[in-house]
């Protein structure tokens, strides 16, 4: 599939490491303006971007530009390359993931007509049977309802793979933070979007596709990692009873929560510096969360 130079006023951002076959595919998709954020990679990455940039260039393509801060850098990489986005909007997307076409130029016209909102979460297909994500339904029955200045449900969460950012906001509430690196690191920037009055929607129109690369962490790995994520994320911005009493269950309960919370005490520290203030809105949010899955 050929891009095409629709949608000047988003660019795409993609962290990648060690993923040279996934960004084969992958990179040729994108419509819009593109810049990669290598983490490191050692696999041929990098020359699969460059070599991308290059046909980009012959063929009067959107330019790609390649990021190399010489270190992994996880989930803060992306904030590296919207630092280096000239527009508005930034639309991220994995190394595994793509936007369907004409999705990024309709997600900014939605953006032109709702000011106050800060990100839009897509509808999400997922592999070539291209089956709903799951996160979808979650998002698509916010239980708290949808504010009437937004074009979709209110959203405490969404996948940072298939999402698109107004880069102002983006950037004012310190994008994704080092202190849980990778996985799970939408949930603080959800928090302290909403705290700061920004609107988060899911719009069912806006489309992309993930196809879960085959060179992942194995499974339990990764539920260890977003449960230790979760905990540091309650340490900087739950209430600190609730932070304690469920890094205090995690604990006694043994297992994969156990193992996330013994993997957290080592980066607590770092999450108490970067602590603030719980927001009334974001409590108000989970507990509705809370009440709806008891």
């Amino acid at each position: 599939m050929s891009a095409s130079p629709t949608t000047p006023d988003v660019t795409v951002v993609v962290a990648t490491r060690d993923r040279a076959d996934d960004l084969r595919t992958t990179l040729p998709r994108h419509e819009a303006p593109v810049v990669v954020v290598d983490n490191g990679s050692t696999d041929g990455s990098v020359e699969v971007v460059r070599a991308e940039s290059q046909r980009r260039e012959g063929a009067g393509l959107p330019p790609l530009r390649l990021l190399q801060p010489g270190r992994n850098l996880g989930a803060t990489a992306r904030n590296l390359g919207v630092r280096a986005a000239r527009t508005e909007l930034v639309a991220f997307a994995d190394d595994d993931s793509w936007w369907a076409p004409g999705a990024l130029a309709r997600a900014a016209e939605v953006f032109a007509a709702h000011p106050r909102m800060a990100l839009l979460a897509a509808r999400t297909l997922v592999g070539p049977a291209e089956d709903l994500d799951p996160i979808c339904t979650d998002m698509a029955s916010a239980p708290w309802g949808r504010s009437p200045d937004l074009p979709g449900p209110d959203v405490m969460g969404f996948l940072a793979c298939t999402a698109v950012v107004r880069r102002e906001a983006f950037l004012s509430a310190g994008g994704f933070d080092d202190v849980v690196f990778f996985a799970g690191e939408e949930e603080r920037l959800t928090y302290d979007l909403v705290a700061a009055g920004w609107g988060l929607a899911y719009v069912d129109e806006v489309v992309a596709h993930h196809h879960p690369s085959t060179s992942r962490s194995p499974a339990h790995v990764r539920r260890e990692l977003l449960g230790r994520n979760e905990l540091l994320t309650a340490w900087m911005r739950r209430p600190l009873p609730v932070a304690a009493a469920t890094t205090a269950r995690w604990l006694a309960g043994g297992g994969e929560h156990r193992r996330s919370a013994l993997d957290a005490l080592p980066r607590l520290p770092r999450a108490l510096r970067e602590r603030r203030r719980p927001s009334p809105e974001v409590e108000r949010r989970l507990r509705v969360l809370a009440e709806r899955g008891a």
